[in-house]
């Protein structure tokens, strides 16, 4: 495989690199190829449907349409460099200086006053298409493409009509944030080709970037000056940054290269990923930006419900300053529900006896809640009631051996009787608790093994507390 190039290297170059394209038209092999760049961007003309044999024309922009684009872009302000760098060597050389836009719409040209004549004939003129897409390869569409400079002359041009010219460009961008500004281009007829116009571009597009970069460093520092008197003023945390979210200045925090900004900002509050919710201000030339001082409490949150467990609901945060997780329960105030046991000494069976809330006193005063009907096991005697803990009970505390108490107030019979008791917060239950006391608390939470009087049952599912979780975020 031989790799040809038509850079000048003479006739017999010239008609392989004929051959060679000739070959790929028509779908044959041939042992020589062009350059990798060359060969890749004629897979693409394909690719796009070009026609070889197509004239080079396309639709142009309006006259309107050329003003505003040239005044929308940061090249405008780089015209007298390039006009300075490029025009007057083009016009020494018999060519011309083409610029375009990012997307490869003929904007300025401007070189010797012939060749200006002659590109009218390849539609080489204002607001003329000159991308892959519309023409082809050549140098300005190719460069678009693998945004580095590129060389293209004579035949290496997928089109037919493009055979008679060489053409070098390179492209631009702006060094604030790597953006593609455009495409600086040589170019003439194939007699005039030289193997360093390329590197004479692409000279000419980095004094340009650097002119950019020049400018955007005096517009830092004019904004540093008015917004440093500012920034004294403020508390807390705040910032400075250009149109294009650069960092003039700061207080209250540490400082950062770039802050993303919103496309279409506007004064007021404005919520911002990496600093939450601000107050936005205009400065001259760029932005007051002070931060919240929570700025966590009106940030979007997603909190998680998680059901795949059984009878289970948690509730988490993971996006929170301190992530969190937590357990949700069933609503305040549902019937806790229990079976029967068998019953002791006295043999009576045990009941389901009625929920009651805490006082606000912690006296025991409360009211009943909805209870289950006694389940398995004999008539036995009145349900007790349980309370939560809260204080207060009944008589003094009984054998701390007694018959043992379910967690809804239910508990077998035998031992002394008992008063109210209380519900042991923080249980899950069903849970096994100690025994009972006469006159005092029946411990619950954990359906406790058997005193002297039998077992007592085991509870349903008790949540934290008693009641429900409520998990919110303001």
């Amino acid at each position: 495989m031989v790799r040809v190039t038509g850079q000048g290297a003479g006739p017999q170059a010239a008609r392989l690199l004929h051959r060679a394209r000739e070959a790929r038209l028509a779908g044959e092999r041939t042992p020589a190829v062009p350059r990798a760049e060359i060969d890749a961007s004629w897979d693409r003309a394909v690719r796009c449907g070009v026609d070889p044999d197509q004239s080079p024309e396309s639709e142009l922009l309006e006259a309107d349409e050329i003003e505003h684009r040239r005044h929308s872009t940061a090249l405008g302000e780089l015209m007298p460099l390039l006009r300075a760098g490029l025009a007057s060597i083009a016009d020494a050389a018999r060519q011309i200086m083409v610029v375009t836009d990012a997307e490869g719409r003929v904007l300025w040209r401007q070189g010797n006053a012939g060749v200006l004549r002659r590109a009218h004939d390849i539609c080489l003129e204002e607001g003329a298409a000159w991308s892959e897409a519309a023409t082809g390869t050549n140098a300005i569409g190719t460069a678009l493409v693998d945004r580095v400079p590129v060389q293209v002359h004579s035949a290496e041009h997928f089109i037919r009509a493009l055979h008679q010219w060489t053409c070098a460009a390179a492209p631009v961008r702006d060094p604030r944030d790597g953006r593609l500004l455009g495409i600086v281009d040589i170019s003439g007829p194939a007699s005039t080709f030289h193997p360093a116009t390329m590197a004479l571009v692409d000279s000419v597009a980095r004094l340009a970037e650097g002119e950019l970069r020049t400018r955007h460093l005096a517009e830092i520092e004019r904004l540093r000056s008015v917004a440093a008197p500012i920034l004294c003023r403020v508390g807390g945390r705040a910032l400075a940054v250009d149109v294009h979210g650069r960092l003039a200045a700061v207080t209250g925090m540490a400082p950062v290269d770039r802050l993303p900004l919103p496309k279409s900002l506007r004064p007021g509050r404005v919520w911002l990923p990496s600093l939450g919710m601000c107050q936005v201000d205009p400065l001259p030339g760029g932005w007051l930006v002070r931060v919240g001082e929570s700025p966590a409490e009106d940030v979007p949150r997603r909190v998680v419900l998680d059901l795949s467990r059984p009878r289970t609901a948690r509730a988490s945060d993971r996006a929170a300053r301190q992530p969190y997780a937590a357990a949700l329960a069933p609503p305040r105030g549902a019937a806790v529900r229990a079976g029967g046991a068998p019953g002791g000494a006295d043999g009576g069976g045990a009941g389901a006896g009625p929920l009651r809330r805490r006082g606000p006193d912690g006296d025991g005063a409360g009211r009943d809640l909805p209870a289950a009907s006694p389940a398995g096991g004999g008539p036995g005697p009145p349900p007790v009631p349980v309370r939560r803990r809260g204080g207060g009970g009944g008589g003094p505390p009984g054998p701390r051996r007694g018959p043992a108490a379910a967690l809804d107030g239910s508990g077998g019979g035998g031992g002394a009787p008992g008063g109210t008791g209380h519900l042991r917060r923080g249980a899950y239950g069903p849970e096994r608790g100690g025994p009972g006391r006469a006159g005092g608390e029946a411990e619950t939470g954990r359906a406790g093994r058997a005193g002297p009087g039998g077992r007592g049952v085991r509870g349903a599912r008790c949540p934290r507390g008693g009641g429900s979780v409520v998990v919110w975020r303001s």
